[in-house]
């Protein structure tokens, strides 16, 4: 297991797809209307070294509730401006498209968190602040302090991407399996 602390820096230039980590530090939830947001405002945090997990947390009582990851290729055409600014990861479900595997080269990671592990994930933070709260809950931008989140490398910053692989080893199978 590899621990990574925000901000983070070259170390996420090592990992490589498949690799457990953990994660601490600052995170900064982004769904798509707060990337839209952040394009037309600037960015309201410290890019450099960032992570930005795609989530729309359940807060009640100044706590996170719950913070299940969402479906982080709904951002394959918002991510671009986050990665240019110095995001070092992005953290979702279900892995991003090309352009963003592309866009990661060289300079971060894509983490996968486990959909319907929204109260794990949750028992792992510890809510610090809000931007954009007129989005409302779910698509506000909520800076989360993390105690070892466990994660998975999905897209390394050399191409290494599970999702592309598990995907063309499924296309495969089925045509070896139904194209005879």
């Amino acid at each position: 297991m590899i621990h990574l602390t925000t901000p983070l820096g070259d170390e996420v230039l090592e990992l490589r797809a498949g690799d457990a980590v953990t994660l601490s530090g600052t995170v900064y939830t982004a769904r798509d209307e707060a990337h839209l947001r952040m394009m037309e405002d600037g960015i309201p945090f410290d890019p450099q070294g960032a992570a930005v997990y795609h989530c729309g947390p359940v807060i009640a009582a100044g706590r996170v509730v719950a913070a299940g990851p969402t479906t982080s290729a709904r951002m394959n055409d918002l991510s671009g401006f986050l990665l240019d600014a110095g995001v070092r990861a992005l953290i979702g479900k279900g892995g991003m498209g090309p352009a963003v595997r592309e866009g990661l080269g060289g300079r971060g990671v894509y983490l996968a968190f486990t959909g319907g592990c929204a109260a794990l994930a949750a028992a792992r933070m510890r809510l610090v602040g809000v931007y954009y709260e007129d989005l409302g809950m779910a698509e506000a931008v909520w800076q989360i302090e993390l105690d070892r989140l466990p994660l998975i490398v999905g897209i390394d910053a050399s191409g290494g991407d599970l999702f592309a692989d598990v995907g063309q080893k499924a296309k495969i199978h089925f045509e070896q399996r139904f194209n005879k």
